[in-house]
């Protein structure tokens, strides 16, 4: 897999963006879509909710997000405990 997603905004530059993830401004190489950003980002997709600007995106719209320069994103991993 390429490196798509860089926590260094000094590196933004043509056909990149610059998004927040949870809370991190983070420079994305050319279009991403959510599953690729989490896929990257997360050790497995299981137990792991993304919303993005907000608004909670489906595990099955995932791929069909395609994020946007200056948008949010909130990745959520589930933790089991007691």
């Amino acid at each position: 897999m390429t490196d798509t997603v860089n926590s260094h905004p000094s590196g933004s530059g043509p056909g990149s963006m610059t998004v927040s993830v949870n809370g991190e401004a983070r420079v994305l190489a050319g279009p991403v879509t959510l599953d690729v950003l989490v896929a990257t980002l997360t050790a497995a997709p299981s137990g792991v909710a993304a919303a993005l600007n907000e608004t909670v995106v489906p595990r099955g719209r995932w791929s069909d997000t395609t994020l946007s320069d200056g948008d949010r994103v909130e990745i959520l991993t589930a933790v089991q405990g007691g």
